[in-house]
């Protein structure tokens, strides 16, 4: 067995390899060439447009993650002026309060002390009659009988004890 018998160059076989090379070139240029562009074509704008609706995806994500940002600050300062508000209106009420109590607080002790000048004066009433009544009871007690000056003396003494 001989290597040249294995391996030789036959020029019919490679030209009908050529030709058959050609025929399918030329037959895959006739049938499919149109078809496989077509294909391709359509895959690439398929992927083009999954690639521009991602990127839009994207961007609208980023576009309403900064609106969200924005909101919950601005909820953030609004409950923040809410509370202030609310202390300051609390403070308010407290500062209310504490003024209608000592407005009060003054009313009352105004209304005792006129209480108590008017319990002054009943008393300083009730012990003028008081002394009315015993001066007419000495009046009387004297114009009963004679009295001499020592008399007179206890008499008025017993008098002063009994004011």
């Amino acid at each position: 067995m001989e290597f040249s018998s294995i391996v030789s160059i036959e020029p019919t076989t490679i030209i009908l390899t050529l030709i058959n090379t050609i025929i399918i070139v030329l037959l895959y240029n006739l049938f499919l060439h149109s078809k496989v562009t077509d294909i391709l074509n359509k895959r690439k704008e398929t992927i083009s447009a999954e690639l521009k609706a991602a990127e839009d995806a994207k961007l609208s994500a980023e576009k309403k993650e900064r609106e969200y940002s924005a909101l919950l600050a601005d909820s953030k300062n609004e409950a923040e002026r809410i509370i202030s508000a609310a202390t300051a209106r609390g403070l308010d009420k407290e500062r209310e309060i504490i003024s209608e109590a000592n407005q009060n607080a003054a009313h009352i002790i105004e209304k005792a002390g006129e209480n108590i000048e008017l319990e002054k004066k009943r008393v300083v009433n009730e012990i003028k009659n008081q002394i009315s009544e015993l001066v007419i009871m000495t009046a009387s007690a004297v114009a009963e009988k004679e009295i001499s000056e020592s008399d007179n003396r206890t008499l008025i003494d017993s008098f002063l004890v009994k004011i």
